[in-house]
C-alpha cells in the first residue's frame, strides 16, 4: 500500500471520527437528559448479535469449502473472515480484503486454485442469502414504504451485480481462453503477455464455476442457512440497542435502514466511509430514534458494526493482514501464478 493510500486512510478515519463527534454532540446538546449510555441488556444483546454474526460467517466459509469437496477448519474460517474485515476497513475501496483473505488461507496451506473455489462458492451463497433476506423482509415489513424500497434496491442490486459478474465471467471464459485478443481486449491494451495472463485467469474462472456447479448441496444448504443467520444478526443490532430503552420505536426502519447502510457503504471508496454512513444515519433515522438516545444509538451501533470488527480482526489476524497490505501486489501476482 502506497504512502498516499495510508494518508487517505488516516484522513478518512479523522473525518469519520469528526463527523461522529459532531453528530453525537449535536443531538446530546439538543435533548434534555441525553447521554451516551445504554442499558446493560442493550450491550449484551448487541454483543451477542456480533458473536452470532462472526461465528455463522466463519461456519459459512467452512461449509462452503465442504460443499466443493475441501476441508477448512473453523479457526481458519474465523481468521479469514475477521482478517478480511480488518483489511477492508483500513484500505480505500475495501481493496485490502481479498489480499488479506488470500494470505490467511495460503498460510493455512490452501492452494491458490482452491482459495478461488472457496471464495467463489462463498460469494455465490452470500448473494443467494441476501436475496432470501430481501424476500422475507418484503413479506414481514410489506407496509414499510420507502425503507423497504431502499433495502430491495441496495441488497437486490448487490446480489444481481455479484451473480451477474459470475455469469458474465463464465460466458466470456467459454470463448476467450485461446487465440489472439479480441478487438475489445486490444482497445483496453490487453495484448501479448497481459492477454495470456487474462486467458489463464479466464480458464481458472471456467474451471472454478464448473466445480461450483457440482456443489454438494448438503453442505451448501448449511452454508446458505449460516449466511442467512449472519445477515439477520446484523439486522438485529440497532433494534437491540434502541428498543431496550424505548420499545415504542417502530421496528422496520431500525432493522432495514442499517442493513442498507452496511451494504450500501461498499460503494464509498474511502476507508470506513469517511463519515458518510454517520451522515446518512442521522438523516434518515434522526426523526425516528428519540433524541435522548439518538447519539448513544449511533455511537454504539457504529461500534458494534464497524469498530468491533477492526478490533477483533487486529487481534485475530492483524499481523497477516498488514503483511498482505504491504505486499498487495506480490500477493496478487502469487495468486495469479498459483492458479495457472
Amino acid at each position: 500500500m502506497t504512502p498516499f493510500r495510508w494518508i487517505l486512510t488516516a484522513l478518512s478515519f479523522a473525518a469519520l471520527i469528526g463527523v461522529s463527534i459532531y453528530i453525537v454532540s449535536g443531538w446530546g446538546g439538543a435533548a434534555s437528559g441525553a447521554s451516551l449510555g445504554l442499558p446493560a441488556i442493550a450491550h449484551l444483546l448487541a454483543a451477542g448479535a456480533v458473536a452470532t454474526e462472526v461465528a455463522t460467517r466463519a461456519w459459512k466459509i467452512t461449509y462452503s469449502a465442504r460443499a466443493v469437496g475441501l476441508r477448512l477448519p473453523f479457526g481458519v474460517g474465523l481468521r479469514t473472515c475477521l482478517g478480511g474485515d480488518f483489511g477492508a476497513a483500513i484500505t480505500p475501496a475495501r481493496s485490502g480484503a481479498e489480499p488479506a483473505r488470500y494470505l490467511i488461507l495460503a498460510e493455512a496451506k490452501v492452494t491458490p486454485a482452491n482459495v478461488l473455489v472457496i471464495l467463489f462458492a462463498e460469494l455465490f451463497l452470500e448473494a443467494l442469502s441476501l436475496a432470501a433476506v430481501v424476500a422475507v423482509c418484503a413479506v414481514v415489513f410489506h407496509g414499510a414504504g420507502v425503507v423497504l424500497g431502499a433495502l430491495v434496491g441496495v441488497l437486490g442490486g448487490y446480489s444481481a451485480f455479484v451473480l451477474g459478474i459470475g455469469v458474465g465471467a463464465f460466458f466470456i471464459s467459454r470463448r476467450g481462453t485461446h487465440g489472439p485478443p479480441p478487438p475489445w481486449a486490444r482497445r483496453l491494451g490487453l495484448t501479448g503477455g497481459r492477454w495470456r495472463m487474462v486467458q489463464r485467469g479466464l480458464r481458472r474462472v471456467r474451471d472454478t464455476v464448473n466445480q461450483v456447479r457440482s456443489l454438494d448441496w448438503r453442505y451448501a444448504t448449511i452454508a446458505l442457512l449460516m449466511s442467512i443467520v449472519h445477515v439477520a444478526a446484523r439486522l438485529a443490532i440497532l433494534p437491540a440497542l434502541v428498543l431496550t430503552s424505548n420499545p415504542d420505536v417502530p421496528l422496520a426502519p431500525l432493522a432495514l435502514w442499517p442493513l442498507s447502510f452496511i451494504y450500501g457503504a461498499v460503494v464509498v471508496p474511502v476507508p470506513g466511509g469517511g463519515g458518510a454512513v454517520e451522515v446518512v444515519f442521522a438523516k434518515v433515522l434522526g426523526d425516528i430514534i428519540p433524541e435522548a438516545i439518538f447519539g448513544a444509538s449511533l455511537l454504539w451501533w457504529r461500534f458494534y458494526t464497524f469498530y468491533a470488527y477492526i478490533i477483533l480482526g487486529a487481534i485475530v489476524a492483524g499481523g497477516v493482514v498488514m503483511r498482505a497490505i504491504r505486499k498487495e501486489q506480490e500477493v496478487t501476482e502469487e495468486f495469479v501464478a498459483g492458479t495457472q
